[in-house]
């Protein structure tokens, strides 16, 4: 392979979703031929949007904060950073059957829930974890065992286990205290600014307009994308990868990346070796359920509220319209009830009418004024793959990003090892990713190169 025809080796994105999305446009960038593999009919992944009622909007829920700086720099790119729009927001916490407010110093002091000292403890908790800069010794201590330690027996058992079993079910008791680190620090990332205060942002139109720009961008920059394109196989084949589709078709790629969640790649991928595999089989991941409301009216004006009661069936209710000015929705309430369980959890065999008879039992719980009434549009979306927790010596056990079979990599949120999955630490992971495959695979080539042109001087010499 000469110097000059390592831009033009041919790349497949498996999966389309923010991360896959950023992987190809960066390849694309510098000059590589991309292919984006979709299995949907269209891309987005997690981050895409879809149709509640007469409103187009995010299929789950995302903000945008301040300290998002790769997302800000993406959105840059597409021309949308400086169209955010930057709301301060409150936060309810739903305890002990009440619902209280906890936005701000003097009402967390006046939270009934705690007393003085377990108030300070907790306080102190925050602090010290959202300075705390050496996550990985975090890794090594179970997350409750940390917890006790610095914020005390009742404000753990009160507050944090609770908060823990809605996230991770009893996988907590798996969780690592870089778990709680990498929230506490997204969390306080929230309030880093002048004012002190919670503020998150969103781009008008949300992630629809997003990755309507996005795929109009990697178009343009010479990536095919190929919506319903479902891979059913990959495998090294004659110096490149083989990229077998569910349709019969098949395609031949110089490299692959691999974005699917690591059971997902495991079934894909011909040729990995038992390390590996034994490596994606011990990540332990959450999966979820959340259900989409379109309301008349709102339901609070709490952009989240944090629940603690284990009768209430989903983890929290994050009430977009708190955040999105409602004109941009049609004058209507948009709300998410997030369910997180275990992938083989029997929520996920549940029908549509049955979520939506015990969401509403625990809407009305935390609302009493609530009625069906109010409804104008519910969807459920489940993933089983969402969340890979953060278990004890979690950085350890991760798989290489390059597998052992050639031209093969697998890159996904299991990678992303001192943060919480949100979008900003996809385009993250997607930005360091590519600096490290491209550098290495330039001094493969490269090295390929000389010994092509020292092979070829010694024949002429003969």
């Amino acid at each position: 392979m000469s110097v000059d025809s390592i831009s033009r080796e041919r790349w497949g994105i498996v999966g389309g979703g923010m991360l896959g999305m950023t992987l190809a446009y960066r390849l694309a960038q510098q000059g590589r031929d991309v292919t984006l593999f979709e299995a949907a009919d269209h891309c987005g992944g997690l981050a895409s949007a879809w149709s509640l009622g007469d409103v187009v909007w995010d299929r789950h829920y995302h903000v945008i904060l301040r300290s998002d700086r790769f997302l800000r720099s993406l959105l840059g790119e597409l021309d949308l950073e400086k169209e955010i729009r930057w709301t301060t927001t409150k936060t309810g916490f739903f305890t002990e059957g009440h619902l209280h407010s906890l936005s701000n110093a003097w009402e967390f002091l006046r939270f009934p829930a705690l007393n003085l000292w377990d108030k300070t403890r907790l306080a102190v908790t925050i602090l010290h974890a959202a300075h705390l800069k050496d996550w990985q010794g975090l890794e090594h201590i179970r997350v409750d065992e940390w917890l006790r330690r610095w914020s005390g027996k009742r404000a753990t058992e009160k507050i944090w286990i609770p908060l823990l079993r809605a996230k991770l079910s009893e996988n907590y008791t798996k969780a690592s205290a870089a778990f709680i680190w990498a929230i506490i620090q997204r969390m306080y990332g929230a309030r880093r600014s002048t004012r002190r205060v919670e503020e998150f942002g969103y781009v008008p139109g949300g992630y629809a307009r997003i990755l309507d720009r996005f795929a109009t961008a990697l178009v343009e920059a010479g990536v095919r994308v190929r919506p319903r394109s479902r891979v059913k196989q990959l495998r090294a084949l004659n110096g490149g990868v083989r990229v077998a589709l569910d349709d019969g078709h098949v395609e031949m790629v110089d490299r692959c990346i691999v974005t699917a969640a690591a059971p997902q790649a495991e079934r894909l991928c011909e040729g990995l070796n038992q390390d590996e595999r034994a490596r994606m089989r011990g990540i332990t991941y959450q999966g979820v359920v959340c259900a989409s409301l379109l309301l008349k009216q709102p339901l609070s004006e709490f952009y989240i509220t944090n629940i603690t009661d284990s009768n209430i069936p989903f983890t929290a209710v994050i009430e977009m319209s708190a955040l999105v000015d409602r004109s941009l929705l049609n004058g209507k309430t948009l709300v998410y009830l997030p369910k997180y369980v275990v992938p083989d959890s029997p929520w996920f065999e549940k029908d549509e009418a049955e979520i939506r008879e015990c969401f509403f039992e625990g809407i009305k719980k935390i609302h009493p004024s609530f009625g069906p009434e109010q409804v104008e549009a519910f969807r459920v979306s489940r993933v089983r793959y969402v969340l890979p927790i953060s278990t004890l010596g979690y950085s350890e056990g991760v798989p290489n990003k390059k597998s052992s079979v050639p031209g093969l990599y697998i890159v996904n949120s299991a990678h992303i090892l001192n943060g919480t999955l949100n979008v900003n630490e996809t385009v993250q992971l997607a930005e360091q990713s590519i600096k490290e495959m491209l550098s290495a695979g330039q001094a493969v080539s490269i090295e390929n190169a000389g010994y092509e042109i020292k092979k070829t001087l010694r024949q002429s010499v003969a």
